[in-house]
């Protein structure tokens, strides 16, 4: 593979096929648009029983993975208080992605400031490519980069390990609540 744009969420899709042993994103954004979860999250914020439909093909693709050996691991900056929307990825994280097999945890915003880690969302695919994901004001998904430079991919896997080894599992998070 070489350095590339992807400009849809189809070709963002097709990577996870592609990696052998690991997955790990960092997330920044204090809210996330798109049209798959628009009315889950309106669902949350009214009170009303959740839909989470939407939803299974990527529980399916950490399924399928993580039977194979794979890990999907995330770290999630969290605002401090949480915003409605990390509280409904909270409530989704509990009952979809960690029993599908995502290892996800946690970091403050602020921890995150001291530890300098970047402050941008990125997706890091066996330690070897990195996607840094690109987000317009309203959270909408408007592309990525793809990079396979071993110094730049270096930083990330250093980020990574930094945010990994400072997060907390959602189980356990005193922001978790």
């Amino acid at each position: 593979m070489t350095e590339c744009t992807i400009t849809g969420r189809d070709e963002l899709r097709r990577l996870f096929t592609r990696f052998r042993d690991s997955a790990f994103r960092l997330e920044v954004h204090r809210h996330y648009q798109g049209s798959d979860g628009a009315e889950p999250l309106h669902r949350f914020l009214t009170g009303q029983p959740p839909d989470d439909t939407w939803i299974h093909p990527w529980l399916e693709t950490v399924r399928s993975r993580t039977e194979h050996g794979a890990r999907f691991q995330r770290v999630r900056v969290l605002a401090e208080p949480m915003t409605s929307y990390q509280l409904y990825a909270r409530a989704l994280a509990l009952r979809c992605n960690i029993p599908a097999g995502e290892d996800i945890r946690t970091l403050s915003e602020s921890r995150a400031g001291e530890l300098e880690l970047p402050g941008h969302d990125f997706w890091m695919f066996d330690a070897r490519w990195v996607t840094t994901m690109h987000f317009d004001e309203s959270g909408n998904f408007t592309g990525a980069e793809f990079i396979t430079a071993s110094d730049t991919v270096s930083q990330y896997r250093e980020w990574a390990r930094i945010a990994w080894q400072h997060s907390t599992s959602y189980e356990t998070s005193p922001m978790g609540t």
